[in-house]
C-alpha cells in the first residue's frame, strides 16, 4: 500500500485547507484500476520532491462530502491545494513524466 497520508471528510480541512504545505490530493477508489496504477506513481514523485510537494489520498467512497464538494466526477482526480485553495486539478491516469510536468510549477 501507499505511504501517502490518507484523509478524511472529518480531517480534510485541517490536513489540507489549514496546511502551509503544497498538498497533492489524490481522489481515488479502491475497485478504480487507474487509481491503483498511479498510487505507485505519486509515492515516487512524493519521495523525490519531498519538502516541495505533500501527498495525500482521499477514498472517494469512503468521504462522499469532500468528493461532492470539490465536484469529483471521474477519478482518479488529483487536485493541488496551496493556501487552502484548488491550485490545479489533473484528471485521469498519466505516466510520470506527464504528472511531473503538469506539477512543475509546484515542484521547481
Amino acid at each position: 500500500m501507499s505511504n501517502a497520508t490518507a484523509v478524511t471528510d472529518a480531517t480534510f480541512e485541517s490536513d489540507v485547507l489549514n496546511s502551509d504545505e503544497t498538498i497533492l490530493v489524490d481522489f481515488w477508489a479502491e475497485w478504480c484500476g487507474p487509481c491503483r496504477a498511479v498510487s505507485p506513481i505519486l509515492d515516487q514523485i512524493a519521495e523525490e520532491h519531498a519538502g516541495k510537494i505533500k501527498i495525500v489520498k482521499l477514498n472517494v467512497d469512503d468521504n462522499p462530502q469532500m468528493a461532492m464538494k470539490y465536484q469529483i466526477t471521474s477519478i482518479p482526480a488529483m487536485k493541488v491545494f496551496k493556501g487552502g485553495e484548488v491550485a490545479k486539478t489533473i484528471i485521469g491516469a498519466k505516466p510520470k513524466p506527464a504528472l511531473e510536468a503538469d506539477l512543475a510549477d509546484f515542484l521547481a
